[in-house]
């Protein structure tokens, strides 16, 4: 058991507690409340019961990346790290995040460190169809077992980096239009698998169109990489036409569409803002994005991207988009629930409530500022994360 005392409670759900207390047992939440209670309730003790003095710090959800590559483009290793895009073939549905991820990359370590308890990571953008992202846990040495929803996403990709990617090779996609196109013809197939297997039971299975089925379903969105104000329209209007749930990755233009998104109705996922405005598509890119987006109603994540811009910096990347119009509420919304909502998994986590898993970043101010620290972090009741100068632990 892991109990959090004097704690300053941000909770993400109706109710907040300036002075409160958490408790953790066998890795979820079975309490929560005003420190008034938890005194009346005595203090717990025993070998197995470990209390956190918060001394009035912080306390709140794990933060949450809702789109990244880390563990796959790994930190230091150059092209032997690097299993982020299978660049020989442009439709790739097949591939597995969890094949490629390495919890032992560094980049592990630095999002505990910044209090970032789970993460959804999946391919590149080099492809038209990149494959499957899986959302983790940040803290582990096997993947399997860190894993909180896989398949999690399919990742697709507009514009761009499918069109440099495959230049000069004699081959589709060269256009936006080859990259629309193929990617209605791969949904147009999977639709008739799914109808196949649907009436013949015992018709042998495709492995490339089987892992779709979670996609036609509705189970899983397509992740859809998308920057221009055009390619984003483009994404809107194939997911519609094929009834899919979606994610707006990027989404760098769509502060300039906002009506449309709003009546389209897909959430978005907004970043990397803090990287170069390396790509013509990227030439509006700006951290008033997210803001704009989340006044308008739609359901808004800021993410890093990493390691286009690194892990650790998300809650950063949260406080300069409220430096640029978010309001605070949102922007911490936009690193601990939204992400959660938009990723399927806030059945389990993005908040403090009981029943959900005991994921805990305690800090010593406010985490969208450049001078705070992240005192401890806890994932599903365990310390994985502390800061030994703090002095929290009883």
């Amino acid at each position: 058991m892991l109990v959090i005392i004097h704690g300053n409670l941000r909770t993400m759900e109706e109710r907040d507690y300036a002075d409160g207390y958490l408790r953790i047992e066998e890795g979820r939440i079975t309490a929560l409340g005003d420190m008034r209670e938890y005194d009346g309730a005595g203090r717990p003790d025993g070998p197995d019961v470990r209390v956190i003095d918060a001394k009035g710090s912080l306390v709140m959800p794990g933060l949450i990346e809702a789109h990244c590559h880390m563990g796959i483009t790994e930190e230091k290793k150059g092209m032997e790290g690097d299993d982020c895009n299978e660049t020989v073939d442009p439709v790739t549905p097949y591939l597995r995040a969890i094949d490629a991820i390495n919890p032992m990359d560094d980049a592990f370590h630095d999002a505990l460190q910044a209090g970032i308890t789970a993460a959804m990571i999946g391919p590149g953008s080099a492809n038209v169809v990149g494959g499957q992202f899986a959302f983790v846990k940040t803290h582990g040495r096997c993947i399997d077992e860190m894993i909180v929803k896989a398949p999690a996403a399919m990742k697709v990709a507009f514009g761009e980096n499918p069109k440099v990617n495959y230049a000069g090779q004699n081959v589709s996609p060269a256009t936006r239009m080859a990259i629309a196109a193929m990617l209605r013809e791969e949904l147009t197939k999977a639709r008739a698998y799914e109808k196949k297997i649907s009436e013949e039971p015992a018709a042998e299975r495709n492995f490339r169109y089987e892992c779709w089925l979670p996609v036609l379903r509705g189970e899983i969105p397509l992740k859809a990489h998308a920057h221009r104000a055009d390619d984003i329209l483009t994404a809107v209007r194939i997911a519609k036409e094929f009834g899919l749930k979606m994610t707006l990755d990027h989404c760098s233009e769509g502060h300039l569409i906002l009506e449309e998104l709003k009546e389209a109705g897909f959430p978005a996922i907004v970043g990397p803002d803090m990287a170069s405005r390396n790509k013509i598509e990227v030439r509006n890119m700006a951290f008033k994005t997210a803001g704009q987006l989340g006044r308008s109603g739609i359901l808004t994540a800021v993410t890093t991207d990493h390691p286009v811009s690194k892990i650790q910096f998300l809650p950063i990347c949260a406080g300069l988009a409220v430096k640029e119009g978010m309001s605070m509420e949102e922007g911490f919304r936009s690193i601990t629930i939204n992400p959660a909502k938009i990723c399927g998994v806030d059945d389990r986590i993005g908040s403090l409530a009981v029943g959900k898993d005991g994921d805990v970043a305690i800090f010593d101010g406010n985490p969208m500022e450049v001078f705070t620290r992240t005192l401890c972090t806890v994932i599903e009741g365990k310390i994985v994360y502390y800061d030994e100068e703090c002095g929290l632990l009883c």
